[in-house]
């Protein structure tokens, strides 16, 4: 990684946070820091799970629960047990922390309205697109892929959005016993493997390799939630899947595909899959890929 490229990022971070007020114990004029006013936003009107605050945010428990002391003793904020599980803590706003929210939500629009205020229509333009690019960027590079047991929760949750969505699109239904199997005991190593990519401790994609004893490796169950697409992660996750083909000796990776998968197939296209005739009796399949590895 080149020096210059470590110094931009260094001056990009010094001139956003002395920008938007982050260096100062008052943000926004209020009696708090960033990272208070940043969770009691989070929090939402609704309330959030303590451990989902966690992920989303990036901090150790000793800090997020300094942070929360702090806004409960401000009487903005109320932590207790959710009623469905004792053992899971949910932080809920009062009602004076929904003012406060309110507050904060209209200064930072004005916040943003003045760094935009100084700029002709072009240059602004050009600074909100480019901070579209660095918001995308930045979300893209801190999802984690790593392989996971096929049978826990985080992989059966995304295998059962991988379903429905399946079963929404195309209009004959998707049922993924009547086809080629991918059973867990299929996808653990070293018969094969699952992958999961987490994006703030949260599981948004999977995709998963059946390796053939002496033969090519089937590439099974890639999805991507929606809130996760925009971010290069459907092309990333291929080409981690197609690193364990390689790894486990395969020099062929193939895959299947439904007509209505309109977006996968070009993204299969331009990684340099080829189609080839049908390979297996997929009922749910129209078009079967290959791809020389």
């Amino acid at each position: 990684m080149a020096a210059a490229e470590i110094e931009q990022v260094r001056r990009f971070n010094r001139t956003v946070t002395q920008r938007i007020g982050a260096l100062s114990d008052r943000f926004m004029a209020r009696d708090r820091p960033l990272g208070e006013a940043r969770v009691l936003w989070e929090i939402g009107p609704a309330g959030c799970e303590v451990r989902t605050l966690r992920n989303r945010l990036e901090l150790d428990s000793g800090q997020l629960s300094r942070v929360l002391r702090s806004l409960e003793a401000a009487n903005l904020v109320r932590i207790e047990p959710s009623p469905a599980d004792r053992r899971i803590r949910i932080a809920t706003p009062t009602k004076a922390g929904l003012a406060e929210r309110a507050v904060l939500d209209r200064r930072s629009d004005r916040l943003a309205a003045d760094l935009l205020e100084p700029l002709d229509a072009a240059a602004r333009e050009r600074l909100v697109d480019a901070m579209g690019t660095v918001q995308r960027l930045l979300t893209a590079a801190a999802v984690d892929i790593r392989p996971v047991d096929p049978n826990s929760p985080d992989a059966r949750q995304c295998l059962r959005a991988y379903v429905a969505e399946l079963n929404e699109r195309w209009e004959a239904g998707f049922d993924p016993s009547a086809g080629v199997t991918a059973e867990p005991h299929e996808l653990t190593p070293p018969a094969g493997c699952m992958l999961v990519a987490y994006l703030y401790g949260e599981a948004v994609a999977c995709g998963a390799v059946k390796h053939l004893a002496g033969g090519p490796t089937d590439i099974k169950r890639m999805w991507v939630s929606p809130a996760a697409r925009g971010l290069g992660l459907g092309r990333r996750m291929l080409a981690e899947l197609e690193q364990l083909a390689r790894g486990a000796g395969a020099q062929t990776a193939r895959l299947e595909t439904n007509r209505v998968l309109t977006e996968a197939i070009a993204l299969y296209a331009s990684a340099g899959y080829r189609e080839v005739p049908a390979f297996n009796d997929e009922p749910f399949a129209h078009h079967w890929f290959e791809k020389r590895l």
